[in-house]
């Protein structure tokens, strides 16, 4: 069954299924090519009549996901079914409208029901809704939004005259519709909660402390993703100088754009080839070296005027409600369906970050003489893939998330903290895997995330996580068994099959990167 909203910019048909309201493809901004590429969001032209919004929009422009490395990567069983589920992924046909958002809503003639927008992540390198479907918000009387947003280049790479942060300013293009039009499909625009993970959340920490984003949202939820992943200007000018020259230009708009998005794209991939094969942290600057991410927001001193863990301190966010928190086992996703895992040794980890590059302890500023042997006791039948996914996961997201709820409760605003505990059969609690127990969506078919559940994921668990989020997007309290984060307790909510609040559960951690991170 059809259904039909009208805005300022025209009409919508979306679609009823299973009672919920699907708006898919909505242009939330104009397309970013032609006169208005590399170039911050432009506002959507009206359209006249009624347009269709019953499938996926376009995806910006971006580089293909990363392939696993099966079995011999160190899980307990054969992980390359990721890569199938990279592949099954539904995809509109490429197309200009890019920048469009898909919608979930119980009732469009309803009045102000809270509403949740979610930025998904994707190494700032990739950026799709495909895999998200927030149909169980709505059923939970929860208006979902999803974006998309330009990663790479196309939203980050910083030209000659600062212009920078462009998939950020698409993030806030996405918050000012929805502030502005969201009314129309039931939703309450002074009551959105924006919620993300990995450089979603990331963006977030970036939203938080941005001017452009003051007042645009009343809660947030960062999953593995604070407010420490930056770039320094001078990193991000070296970077699109290397980039400008592979392509045998200038790195300026012009020049930029009259390469063409496949040629680009081309460049993007052979660049972080590049970057990974021969990690010199002269060349590159450390903070490449360190995240292999090469497109990062950049402290330009406009868009992000300071570092955002600062300007958070100094109170940027107090009045936003915030919840963040990481997985357990986060970092070691990547060693293992790269293949990585199983070659780590002591001699790459204590080895020069010249050669090993971000697997090298001296890559996250620790000494591995007195590191490792720090890690080796506090994980005494660990293997050096062991070792190091439990640094990176501190240095990546346990400690940022620390850091960013110990900044945002001191300077007075409300916090909760939690992490993920579950164990996916043969895995860990990794990276990304509590997005379907958020999302409500637990099944070995729901897109990308199905093959990393197993077979019997706990739906209790899934019901908890979910329920909590409605309820924090709801009133701001994400229920009376979770209690606020000071730093006197650092309550800490440990999301597992028996749920529990653990008191600073990470002491130790937080000790060995003390000044450091």
């Amino acid at each position: 069954m059809d259904t039909v909203v009208r805005t300022d910019h025209g009409a919508l048909r979306g679609r009823i299924v299973d009672g919920v309201h699907v708006f898919l493809g909505v242009p939330y901004a104009a397309p970013p090519f032609g006169a208005n590429r590399l170039l911050p969001p432009r506002p959507v032209e009206p359209w006249d009549g009624i347009r269709d919004a019953g499938a996926l929009g376009p995806e910006p422009p971006q580089v293909a996901p990363p392939a696993t490395g099966g079995a011999e990567a160190g899980a307990a069983e054969d992980w390359r079914g990721v890569d199938a589920a990279f592949a099954g992924l539904e995809h509109a046909a490429p197309a200009e409208d890019v920048l469009n958002l898909n919608i979930w809503t119980p009732d469009p003639g309803a009045v102000r029901r809270p509403v949740m927008v979610w930025i998904q992540g994707g190494m700032f390198e990739l950026s799709s809704t495909a895999a998200y479907d927030g149909s169980r918000f709505a059923r939970d009387g929860i208006v979902c939004v999803v974006i998309n947003w330009r990663p790479g280049a196309e939203g980050f790479l910083m030209l000659d005259d600062g212009n920078v942060n462009r998939g950020l300013l698409d993030q806030v293009a996405a918050l000012e519709w929805v502030r502005d039009r969201i009314d129309a499909f039931g939703g309450d625009p002074d009551d959105v909660t924006v919620f993300g993970e990995s450089a979603g959340a990331m963006s977030i920490g970036m939203l938080l402390a941005m001017p452009a984003a003051a007042g645009l949202f009343r809660r947030a939820i960062l999953q593995s993703g604070a407010a420490h992943h930056v770039l320094p200007p001078s990193d991000a000018e070296r970077l699109a100088g290397l980039l400008a020259e592979r392509l045998g230009t200038s790195p300026t708009r012009e020049a930029i754009a009259a390469v063409g998005v496949p040629r680009l794209l081309a460049a993007q991939a052979a660049l972080k080839a590049d970057l990974i094969a021969h990690p010199d942290p002269d060349r590159w600057g450390m903070p490449l070296v360190a995240t292999t991410m090469p497109w990062q927001p950049v402290v330009d001193g406009a868009v992000i005027p300071a570092a955002p863990i600062d300007r958070i301190a100094a109170g940027a966010a107090r009045d936003v409600d915030l919840v963040v928190g990481t997985n357990a086992d986060d970092w070691r996703l990547w060693l293992t369906v790269s293949g990585a895992f199983a070659r780590i040794t002591d001699e790459i980890l204590t080895g020069p970050v010249a050669r090993f590059g971000s697997q090298s302890l001296a890559a996250y500023d620790l000494a591995p003489a007195t590191s490792l042997p720090a890690y080796r006791a506090r994980y005494p039948d660990a293997v050096p893939g062991d070792l190091l996914a439990a640094v990176q996961t501190d240095w990546w997201m346990r400690i940022p998330a620390i850091r960013l709820a110990d900044a945002h409760a001191a300077a007075g605003g409300r916090t909760y903290m939690y992490e993920f505990a579950w164990p996916a059969p043969g895995l860990g609690a990794v990276h990304a895997l509590e997005i379907p127990f958020v999302f409500d969506t637990l099944s070995p078919d729901a897109p990308l995330f199905g093959p990393m559940l197993g077979p019997n994921p706990p739906q209790s668990l899934a019901d908890s996580m979910h329920g909590a989020w409605v309820a924090f997007a709801s009133s701001g309290d994400p229920g009376e068994q979770w209690p606020r984060y000071h730093a006197e307790l650092r309550a800490t909510m440990r999301f597992d099959v028996q749920s529990r609040v653990a008191v600073d559960p990470r002491a130790w951690e937080r000790g060995l990167w003390a000044g450091v991170r």
